[in-house]
């Protein structure tokens, strides 16, 4: 076992501790070329949950867990966890999780599902022997900017910028539609759409709403990135949806070649994006726009 202090930050003394754990943060993605902590985490490191805690391990290592964003995920946990390069043994690793089942178990238990940002063969085996299976990967492609191809609309389809208020309730319902099931994006509240517009990243103006005769048909939600590290300015493709009445119809394509021209007008000179290894659809039309792998990402679950 570790023979480093655990220290346990309740919610009241996040505050006092974020900058301890940016720096692990950004110590682990000087190493990596990516980040170990997810929004999620900062969002909760800013908006505490009651049940909300951290686990830190000196200078050295750090887990945050939380329950899941959304009223249907009342026994549903989340955490991060972010190592630096001389922090990810056995030991390290074995103690946060532990900890974090054992923070879990007290509140009545619940499933735990903790990513893993650049996952490896060795962070299967540390997080089985603390109870976690691989559920989830997620790949990270990328792709130069700009591309050639121009969208081509469906018939009766227009397009615009997203209005925050005229906007919100039909894009919900779009959302939670073609996102249906989905343990992340989908059953969405206004209360989890409005905590992720409040971002101070958020743009209207990068956030592009179709419409046919019957209303909102689909959107791509957009983020732009500063350039940081050894990444030039990226532009996301945060969350692309298409209502399953216009699924396949070419829609998803237009809308995501749209997206695409819009954050090289920013200055955007790669674009970025995350895709369920499992969606073949989904994959082979980013390939089809230039985009390849460059990174796997891992979801890991345990019920306590």
């Amino acid at each position: 076992m570790t023979t480093e202090a655990l220290t346990r930050v309740d919610p009241s003394d996040f505050p006092t501790h974020r900058a301890v754990i940016a720096a692990l943060d950004a110590t682990a993605r000087a190493a990596d070329g990516h980040e170990s902590l997810g929004e999620s985490v900062w969002r909760d490191l800013a908006h505490p949950d009651a049940d909300s805690v951290g686990l830190l391990l000196e200078s050295r290592a750090y887990m945050h867990v939380a329950r899941a964003e959304g009223a249907h995920h009342d026994t549903s946990w989340v955490a991060g966890i972010v190592r630096i390069p001389e922090a990810r043994d056995h030991a390290t690793t074995t103690a946060l999780l532990e900890a974090a089942a054992a923070h879990v178990a007290a509140r009545g238990g619940g499933r735990i599902t903790c990513w893993q940002f650049g996952a490896s063969g060795d962070d299967d085996a540390m997080f089985a022997a603390a109870g976690f299976e691989p559920s989830r990967t997620l790949f990270e492609m990328r792709a130069a900017l700009p591309i050639t191809e121009a969208p081509r609309w469906p018939p009766g389809v227009d397009v615009r910028a997203y209005d925050p208020e005229r906007d919100a309730a039909g894009w919900l319902g779009v959302n939670n539609r073609a996102f249906s099931g989905h343990p992340d994006q989908g059953g969405w509240t206004d209360a989890t759409r409005r905590a992720h517009m409040g971002q101070p990243w958020f743009d209207p103006a990068l956030f592009l709403v179709a419409f046919d005769s019957e209303g909102m048909v689909g959107f791509n939600w957009l983020k732009q990135h500063d350039p940081h590290n050894t990444d030039p300015p990226l532009g996301e493709i945060y969350v692309i949806g298409v209502d399953p009445r216009a699924q396949g119809t070419g829609l998803g394509r237009a809308l995501a070649i749209a997206g695409l021209h819009a954050v090289f007008a920013r200055g955007s000179a790669a674009a970025v994006l995350f895709v369920a290894a499992e969606n073949a659809g989904a994959r082979a039309l980013y390939h089809s726009l230039g985009f390849s792998v460059q990174r796997t990402d891992r979801a890991y679950v345990r019920s306590v």
